[in-house]
């Protein structure tokens, strides 16, 4: 076992061992689906608190060689029989049970303000690349610094394909948020070790973000996007389902309407079934759109039998808490009204995916979305402030004397 090559189960035995684990084990069947296929680019944005991490645990458990991971997954819905082809294609729950390598990175480790972005790819390939030397010292190698051509020597050596697992794949967007030429080579890096490489079954990349938007460096165009705006077969698994939370809410002894009330409020759109979609153009289905809490939020209050604000203060706190005192078309005002229970329709078409780069309100509001702070209607386009807990964020945020004249009641109609 290895800290980038063939990680192990443990992290994720780690999850499934904890007092609360909500089992989402069945969205590997969604992967299973694309892997050696064209569609096998995913990247998957959610904010904080909403799970990443453990999906990318999850995932390397599964696909690993060495991690002999049957026993950890056969007693969880993957492996339950009316799961399997429901949608996602009719191979067996375990046809991909570790039959890769697998490379975790979490990018946040090799990305730091205090170095370049040049740096940070020089030591992640010259750390991967040497777990590959350890495992396979027989191969050929051809260069010490080159992943890409290090994947390259092992598949020919070994013939056995790779799933790369990124996390954090939006670090250097975030941590660096102005070095355009760091960003950009750093999707260069991306792209050539990724794109059209066919020694590659799976790639899984996980952010808070999407992917970025920049000219000819739209870059990573082969990946297929799943974010807060649209998450389409992975929003099941985008955080807690009303049905998880009713279940725990029974087990914890919680009122479950006080639950909805602080943690409830997201609303996502899953992909609509074959045999439903003559219904949904005539406006007689909706069964695609589901209602999510926020996973840490309700883990909280289930463990301390406390319903309150568990919303950790990190970077999307001080982000929220900048971007709304700016004051673009109208912002402020805006803000006022979403606090007042009113939503605002916004066009997100112009937003570049990243947390400096805004051309008006409809731009801060769609970052705030990806951040988590709001909720998005993808049908009537509209966003909103989803739940208790996001509002208590919205008035710390808003408290400086500047919001004095600016308060709910007082913002008028947008």
């Amino acid at each position: 076992m290895g800290t980038f090559l063939n990680p192990g189960k443990n992290a994720f035995e780690e999850a499934v061992r904890s007092e609360i684990y909500v089992d989402k084990t069945d969205m590997i069947l969604h992967l299973n689906a694309v892997v050696g296929t064209k569609q096998k680019y995913v990247s998957v944005s959610r904010p904080r608190r909403f799970g990443k991490s453990m999906a990318a645990d999850m995932i390397c458990a599964y696909y690993d060689r060495t991690a002999e991971s049957r026993e950890v997954f056969e007693n969880y819905k993957i492996a339950k029989q009316e799961n399997n082809g429901a949608g996602v294609g009719f191979a067996p729950w375990d046809a991909c049970l570790g039959r890769f390598d697998v490379v975790r990175i979490v990018m946040t480790r090799f990305f730091k303000k205090r170095s370049t972005v040049q740096e940070g790819l020089s030591r992640l390939q010259d750390l991967v690349i040497r777990e590959f030397r350890k495992t396979y010292p027989t191969v050929d190698y051809y260069s010490e610094h080159d992943l890409l051509q290090t994947v390259e020597d092992v598949y020919t050596s070994v013939d056995r394909q790779v799933v790369f697992v990124i996390d954090e794949w939006d670090a250097v967007f975030r941590i660096r948020p102005d070095d355009r030429d760091g960003q950009n080579e750093y999707l260069d890096f991306l792209r050539d070790l990724l794109k059209d490489n066919d020694r590659i079954a799976l790639a899984y990349m996980t952010g808070i973000l999407p992917i970025k938007k920049y000219g000819e460096h739209s870059a990573l165009n082969m990946f297929t996007e799943y974010s807060m705006m649209a998450p389409r077969q992975f929003a099941p698994y985008t955080g807690f389902t009303d049905q998880e939370v009713r279940m725990l809410c029974s087990r914890y002894d919680m009122k479950y309407e006080d639950i909805a009330k602080w943690y409830d409020g997201y609303r996502v759109s899953d992909r609509i079934p074959a045999d439903k979609r003559e219904a949904y153009r005539s406006g007689t289905y909706s069964g695609h759109v589901l209602a999510l809490y926020s996973p840490l939020s309700v883990v909280e209050s289930m463990t301390t039998g406390m319903i309150r604000n568990y919303w950790n203060k990190t970077e999307s706190y001080e982000a929220l808490a900048e971007y709304i005192r700016m004051d673009y078309d109208g912002l402020k005002n805006a803000v006022a009204l979403l606090m007042d229970g009113g939503r605002i329709r916004i066009d997100t078409s112009s937003y570049q995916n990243d947390m400096t780069t805004f051309h008006g309100r409809d731009d801060v509001f769609s970052l705030l979305i990806h951040l988590g702070y709001l909720g998005y209607d993808d049908g009537s386009e509209e966003v909103f402030i989803p739940n208790r807990e996001i509002l208590d964020e919205f008035r710390t945020s808003t408290k400086s004397k500047e919001w004095d004249n600016t308060l709910p009641g007082q913002a008028g109609t947008l």
